[in-house]
């Protein structure tokens, strides 16, 4: 199994996380419906659509960095709502921790992910338990860098993290959201889960099934 990751697979983890976000569209629509403006996944879909068609063009392909820096910009410029701001600035401090690196090992691997993390707290000033992407993103984070510290290959890493955000996206169900327009619902919001943590989830699967990918 490879050692390191490179521009392919970011690549690769963007395309598998368009077809997944068109997939789930409607999901992420009723999901949202329950406790939000019912805009996430139709949001999200525009988004990485728009993302596959600079990618199509030849826009990023240098460097793992300058991907996600183009998911980021794209995002931040085509997303409404809360989505695009939080998604865009966590692939901007994905892309900027991982700096010119052509190649990214495993370690480097846990740090996107706690990189992406810290960017959406910093920007949604939201922690655990708030019932937001944060309860998916921090306990991939936390997946990712255990793994990463006990050896573990590049795709372990995300498989890890991938995993951590599904169980933690599950998890938002029965909380009672105190961020977002779902915390004006008060109690009201517990049984369902977050939109948001969900849409993490799904990216994370497929980033670790990018890599699984290129390593078969």
């Amino acid at each position: 199994m490879a050692e390191v990751l490179d521009t392919a697979w970011a690549l690769r983890w963007i395309r598998n996380t368009a077809d997944v976000i068109s997939a789930e569209r409607t999901q992420l629509i009723e999901l949202d419906r329950a406790i939000g403006d019912a805009d996430h996944g139709e949001n999200l879909d525009r988004g990485f659509t728009a993302v596959i068609g600079r990618i199509d063009a030849g826009e990023a392909s240098a460097t793992p960095a300058s991907v996600l820096k183009l998911v980021a910009m794209t995002l931040m410029s085509t997303v409404g709502g809360a989505a695009g701001p939080l998604y865009g600035t966590a692939f901007l401090r994905a892309a900027t921790a991982l700096g010119d690196a052509e190649e990214v090992d495993a370690a480097l691997v846990a740090t996107l992910v706690g990189a992406a993390r810290d960017g959406i707290m910093a920007r949604g000033k939201a922690e655990v338990g708030d019932k937001t992407m944060v309860d998916a993103w921090t306990p991939a984070a936390d997946a990712a860098r255990t793994a990463a510290q006990d050896g573990a290959t590049p795709a372990d890493v995300l498989a890890a993290a991938a995993r951590a955000a599904e169980a933690g996206a599950r998890g938002t169900e029965p909380l009672i959201a105190r961020k977002g327009r779902a915390s004006y619902l008060g109690e009201r919001s517990a049984g369902h889960r977050d939109p948001g943590a969900v849409s993490s989830a799904l990216i994370l699967r497929a980033a670790a099934d990018a890599a699984q990918e290129g390593s078969a």
